[in-house]
């Protein structure tokens, strides 16, 4: 951020301190979003320095007066999904089927499958997002809407789908950590 403030930068026109202070107030929900997008903290971490440099790159693009946060998200929203899908698309990276998980004991992992983490780490990636910004984040269904440039009955839409999926996994997660039935066995 420091160079991105230097005399030379055109953005230091407009009140780079306020522009500054802002920024800085919104990097722990910038770091919350992230990690729930990306699911690993570097990878998030590097999100949200990527997220802080375009919007010093891109400052001139930021109306004064409108939700720095939203733009903010919004900037952060793109990248992520430039980066899924540059990552889809690049043979030199390993899919999921080529790091098999190492086997597990049945009853080690019980109360794991009941975390809501997994659960939300379960859900499609649009789902995921509108529920995060919705719920965690608390935007409405309009500035939902805006962060991820969709109409606001998509935001609807998936949000209600997100929930009822989260729901599924949930019950599901709380069926399978029940013992199984004792079986009557005769002589």
């Amino acid at each position: 951020l420091v160079k991105a403030f230097a005399p030379d930068n055109p953005c230091h026109l407009v009140s780079m301190t306020a522009f500054r202070q802002s920024v800085e107030a919104m990097i722990p929900a910038l770091r919350r979003y992230a990690r729930a997008l990306a699911r690993d903290a570097d990878i998030a971490d590097d999100l949200v320095q990527d997220t802080l440099e375009r919007a010093c790159v891109k400052w001139a693009l930021w109306q004064p007066g409108s939700l720095l946060r939203s733009w903010l998200l919004s900037l952060m929203h793109n990248l992520h999904r430039n980066h899924v899908r540059d990552w889809r698309h690049d043979d030199g990276h390993a899919t999921l089927d080529d790091n098999a998980e190492p086997a597990h004991d049945p009853t080690a992992g019980v109360g794991e499958r009941l975390d809501l983490q997994q659960a939300l780490a379960a859900l499609p990636a649009p789902m995921r997002e509108v529920l995060l910004l919705v719920s965690v984040e608390e935007y409405t269904y309009a500035e939902a809407a805006v962060i991820l440039d969709v109409p606001v009955g998509t935001v609807m839409s998936r949000l209600h789908r997100a929930r009822e999926r989260m729901r599924e996994l949930m019950l599901d997660g709380a069926r399978s950590a029940r013992p199984p039935p004792l079986q009557l066995v005769k002589r």
